[in-house]
């Protein structure tokens, strides 16, 4: 047999698989359910709200009502998340989540919910969110030896992918056996079991030097802009945010009006799920010489649905489209949490994480607003192409940024125990 050649962009990993580690199996395990629960709440909170109030505009100001803080207060989440422990901030926000979805679920469960009691509520719930994001990466960090990080980030992308594929179905199948009102009090009691497992897990926590607020938030924004592979690639992931906006506001309508009704629509989405999940796995299984190049690369693919979409491509291309963009959206999410966790120094990573969130949820909202105005003044085509257009050029450019392409996968360094003997969690 003749012996193969290495590929010269691959190397294989040889560590082992970080479930084997019990802190990041807890924290695994925990971080699953309160993802899945994150899932639940769109489509449980809107059906709810419809079925209480009769109301589009009260299932849109609820929901705003979760996004608004969610963005607004994520530098902050980073700040605090990198000051205190990032594992007490995510046991916080579950427990704060915990409290808010219990008490959705009560006054859905009552003769007569209040809109202004549950808006309160998810407003309250936003704010746990902003604090729990940033908090991920450093758990990864915390619990995980850097050789096996990329094989933990796929792990955490391939069952955020499962949960968003899942949520919207176990939703209606959970209000249709338990009610409206019975899924968020499921829901309260998964954060409670994410959080009670986070409170059996060590991670070990880097703290960042005190200072004032205004003093962190700005050093955080320098880490992001003293690299430009880093800022560089984010304009790219906003992009790719934002035309995502416009394919999930565009997409349904076209695919119910012209290529043949709901049916087609969920099984773009399905095919798309699949693709996640693919493109997670594959992430996992090999580690890239220069890994954001590809990472952005991936991303590119996205403008192959748009395009498909704005020419009412036959339906089969679309599905297939959706799922090879999503398998690159599966497949850059790990790459790009390991190099960022890899390139960034431990006490500042949630604050450049919160950025990173923050770009990516700020420009989709973006595209909801813009797609239908564009399309109103046009077509629905113009904007599809248009975003196409600046998907695949923003990730295109962004792999060929200098930085990026010298960016190559550090040699993980041999770390004994990913947590040291003199570190607790205090």
């Amino acid at each position: 047999m003749v012996p193969r050649r290495p590929d010269e962009n691959v190397t294989r990993f040889a560590d082992p698989h970080p479930l084997r580690l019990r802190n990041f199996r807890l924290l695994f395990i925990g971080r699953t359910l309160s993802t899945l629960s994150e899932a639940l709440v769109p489509a449980a909170l809107s059906i709810a709200v419809v079925l209480a109030t009769g109301s589009a505009a009260a299932m849109g100001i609820t929901l705003a009502c979760a996004t608004i803080p969610r963005v607004a207060l994520m530098p902050l989440g980073g700040v605090l998340a990198d000051r205190f422990q990032a594992r007490r901030m995510a046991m916080g926000a579950d427990l704060m989540r915990v409290a808010t979805q219990t008490f959705v679920g009560v006054e859905l469960l009552s003769a007569s919910p209040v809109l202004w009691h549950i808006c309160v509520a998810q407003t309250l719930y936003g704010v746990a969110s902003a604090f729990s994001m940033p908090a991920l990466s450093p758990l990864v960090v915390g619990t995980v030896p850097e050789s096996s990080r990329q094989r933990a980030n796929a792990v955490m992308g391939f069952t955020k992918g499962a949960a968003w594929v899942l949520g919207p179905a176990l939703a209606g199948t959970l209000i249709y056996l338990v009610g409206s009102g019975g899924v968020f009090v499921l829901d309260g009691m998964a954060f409670a079991v994410s959080a009670g497992l986070l409170a059996m897990t060590t991670v070990r926590h880097l703290p960042s030097a005190p200072q004032t607020l205004r003093a962190d938030l700005a050093q955080g924004w320098r880490e992001v802009i003293t690299r430009p592979w880093l800022w560089g690639s984010l304009i790219a992931h906003s992009i790719w945010n934002f035309a995502a906006g416009i394919l999930m506001t565009l997409g349904p309508v076209i695919a119910i009006v012209h290529l043949g009704g709901e049916a087609t629509w969920l099984l773009v989405l399905q095919a798309g799920g699949i693709g996640l999940l693919i493109g997670a796995l594959l992430s996992g299984r090999q580690r890239l010489r220069r890994p954001v190049m590809w990472a952005n690369l991936g991303g590119a693919t996205y403008a192959i649905p748009l395009l498909l979409f704005a020419i009412h491509a036959p339906v089969f291309l679309i599905i297939i489209g959706y799922g090879i963009a999503q398998a690159g959206l599966g497949f850059l999410n790990p790459i790009w949490s390991t190099a960022v966790q890899q390139q960034v120094p431990a006490d500042r990573l949630a604050r450049v994480d919160s950025y990173d969130w923050l770009f990516s949820l700020a420009a989709q909202p973006l595209g909801y607003v813009v797609a239908p105005l564009l399309a109103a003044w046009w077509n629905p085509s113009v904007p599809l192409t248009g975003a196409a257009v600046l998907v695949a050029v923003a990730c295109v450019f962004a792999s060929m940024i200098p930085s990026v392409r010298a960016l190559t996968s550090r040699a993980p360094s041999k770390e004994s125990s990913p947590i040291p003997n003199t570190v607790s969690n205090g």
